[in-house]
């Protein structure tokens, strides 16, 4: 029972803009994350061609588990290739509607490079983070395919081997994206009230389908993750209504019709 304040009124109810830590990304953690295998796959894995793939996921820790993740050249032509996500771990740790995302990359230098963070879950649920192809040296590819939305962006940062820090909201009503402290997209579509997806951090191959393959003698790249954590925001008393969507007056008109094959992560831009 609230008991009156002496000499005053009771306090008006409080909203914290605090956002706890709520996961802090240890790659060696097996209670996290699981390495090598991924229901985003066809089976879990190990290959998917029909994305455009050259994977061959394997869990090798080498690959994955320092927060470089490598890959490969195999004699039969596809790529050992570095995976994790927090599908099917102990924890289970799930991104949910609200959260904030805050990761510092650096991204791969070799053409067919396809470093991506992103969400799965039960065929759908994707949000990318981000998808960088090394021939687009300027360019990251933001996307919501849970409601249809994809932003490139181009920056004098971004560019092979550099290191950028990227934040994404993944709010109800606009998933909305940072680059190195400044807002780039909001795309005004949102996740929706309920939505939740598991986290995946991978580096791909690609099949020259829609970027080019890696040339004849490049045997092997990678892309480092230094942090990822996860904000969630700590709430103090009832709170009212939504926090409105931030609109970025550069966007591009959000694409697609929110339609997604269970097999196909991303196409990228045209060449």
């Amino acid at each position: 029972m609230d008991e009156p304040i002496p000499g005053g009124s009771l306090p008006a109810p409080r909203r914290s803009n605090v956002s706890d830590i709520v996961f802090t990304a240890d790659f060696t953690s097996e209670a996290q994350w699981v390495a090598g295998r991924s229901w985003a796959y066809p089976d879990g894995g190990p290959v998917n061609p029909g994305d455009d793939k050259l994977d061959y996921l394997v869990p090798d820790a080498e690959y994955s588990r320092s927060g470089v993740f490598r890959a490969t050249r195999r004699p039969d032509g596809r790529w050992n290739t570095g995976l994790l996500t927090t599908e099917g771990s102990p924890e289970e740790f799930t991104v949910r509607s609200g959260d904030i995302l805050e990761t510092r990359v650096r991204l791969p230098r070799e053409i067919g490079a396809w470093p991506a963070i992103w969400t799965w879950r039960d065929g759908d649920q994707e949000i990318d983070v981000l998808e960088y192809h090394p021939d687009n040296p300027d360019l990251l590819e933001l996307s919501n395919h849970v409601r249809g939305a994809t932003r490139y962006v181009r920056d004098d940062a971004v560019r092979p081997g550099a290191w950028v820090d990227l934040r994404t909201e993944f709010g109800r009503r606009s998933v909305i994206w940072w680059l190195n402290g400044e807002h780039v997209f909001a795309d005004e579509r949102g996740v929706g009230r309920s939505w939740h997806a598991y986290l995946i951090v991978s580096l791909s191959i690609c099949a020259g389908r829609y970027h080019p393959p890696p040339a004849p003698e490049t045997t092997e790249m990678s892309f480092e993750v230094s942090s990822l954590v996860v904000r969630r925001q700590s709430v103090t008393g009832p709170v009212h209504g939504a926090a409105a969507a931030v609109r970025d007056p550069r966007s591009a008109t959000p694409t697609g019709d929110g339609s997604r094959s269970p097999e196909r992560h991303g196409e990228g831009p045209p060449r």
